[in-house]
């Protein structure tokens, strides 16, 4: 699951470097400065963190000069940007991410390809994987039907469970449920991870019926399937 580090961002403003914490920059700086150090920043998760704060604001004035962020070639950078349009309700933003995810497109390097070891296919895979993430935190219950039968799209299937559960929408406890039956144990513990979230009570008979399955998951500390269920079945059954 994504961790939740406080972030400390380098952003140009006002024609300085200043170093602003991520939750003091509503009150620290004007909206103006927030569009200038997200145009600044090069790096997508610290461009990501003040698109966050520009959203928040939900002040449109500054869409028009954020608008050509849309068709950058780095889909990192225009999911960012997109993320902020459809945060403040403007459809451009969500039209922009449900295309990255369907977009398979010749393209140069660009962000989000681990270890330096770039190729085609692992741009595409990153930024379809970052299309998620971003439509996940917007929350948006529109993207359920689109993120669905990506639990079965191995690129990037691992961070959908999440994305699905902090939507909230209830619509993804079936297949999140039917997750549970694929063969790789991490995707099982990210789907009860989500099921539990989603406060999923129907899903008790699966899950109890995994108590035995002590595969491990591949990441983090390596929960096994069993542990996670475990863990879930406590809280379903003690949470109102």
């Amino acid at each position: 699951m994504r961790n939740k580090l406080l972030l400390c961002l380098g952003l140009v403003l006002g024609g300085g470097l200043f170093s602003v914490h991520a939750n003091d920059m509503a009150t620290n700086a004007s909206s103006t400065q927030l569009v200038e150090g997200f145009k600044n920043s090069k790096i997508f998760w610290q461009q990501f963190e003040i698109a966050k704060q520009i959203a928040a604001r939900s002040d449109t004035n500054v869409l028009t000069e954020l608008a050509s962020g849309l068709t950058n070639e780095d889909r990192h950078a225009s999911g960012n940007t997109a993320f902020i349009f459809a945060g403040m309700g403007d459809n451009r933003g969500f039209e922009v991410l449900r295309k990255i995810l369907g977009d398979r497109s010749e393209r140069p390097e660009g962000q989000g390809v681990p270890g330096g070891n770039w190729t085609l296919q692992a741009q595409i895979a990153s930024d379809r994987y970052y299309a998620v993430h971003l439509f996940g935190d917007l929350k948006d219950p529109r993207v359920v039907p689109i993120l669905v039968p990506l639990l079965r799209d191995k690129e990037v299937n691992y961070i959908v469970p999440w994305a699905l559960g902090e939507i909230g929408d209830k619509r993804a406890v079936e297949p999140l449920i039917g997750a549970l039956s694929d063969q790789d144990a991490s995707l099982r513990v990210l789907a009860i991870y989500s099921l539990e979230k989603l406060k999923a009570n129907e899903a008790l008979p699966r899950l109890q019926a995994l108590l035995n399955d002590n595969d491990r998951s591949n990441f983090g500390d390596r929960v096994s399937v069993a542990e996670a269920v475990k863990a879930a079945i406590t809280n379903l059954e003690t949470k109102p």
